[in-house]
């Protein structure tokens, strides 16, 4: 565990293509929405709305956070497969985060998309050779290409990432 609450398993450090690395971030993305709805399942409403840091989002916008997130991935994934380098939408995820429906919108709805969402985007990728995974999409923020290969392991760790911060305030709280 690292000692910096805004990432408590570490930064994304981008990895070479191989086989085995593909498995492990594709389970990651199988199993990510089980393990949330694991981590929450006996949260009230009072811990949902609890900042996983000071400055940090509430547990519940965590959720609603991940499942904006990784809708926003998988739409990225499917450009980047069915169209030639594509620019990508950005989004501000901060005010998003900011919006009605995330403090009106219990989490089990979010819960719910991204087990839909997992499942339709592990599927997209489970076979997808390494040259599929090469395919890139321009994000125009950062005004360069990203091979589906990162994005891959970005929102592998971006799960993780997230999951302990909600891990790491529970061991706070003592809950």
């Amino acid at each position: 565990m690292h000692t910096d609450e805004r990432y408590p398993i570490g930064k994304y450090e981008p990895k070479p293509f191989s086989e085995e690395q593909k498995q492990e971030w594709l389970k990651a993305i199988a199993q990510l929405p089980e393990e949330l709805e694991i981590e929450v399942q006996h949260l009230d409403a009072a811990q949902l709305n609890t900042p996983y840091r000071e400055g940090g989002w509430t547990v519940q916008q965590l959720i609603h956070h991940m499942a904006d997130s990784h809708m926003n991935a998988y739409i990225r994934f499917k450009l980047g497969l069915t169209e030639n380098k594509p620019t990508i939408k950005p989004y501000n995820e901060k005010a998003w985060a900011l919006l009605p429906d995330n403090d009106t919108v219990p989490i089990n709805v979010s819960l719910t998309l991204l087990h839909a969402l997992h499942k339709r985007w592990h599927a997209t990728m489970k076979d997808l050779s390494q040259a599929d995974f090469e395919k890139t999409v321009i994000h125009p923020e950062q005004g360069r290409e990203l091979s589906l290969w990162l994005l891959l392991g970005l929102y592998a760790w971006h799960g993780k990432h997230h999951k302990a911060h909600i891990q790491a305030l529970k061991d706070k709280m003592n809950w």
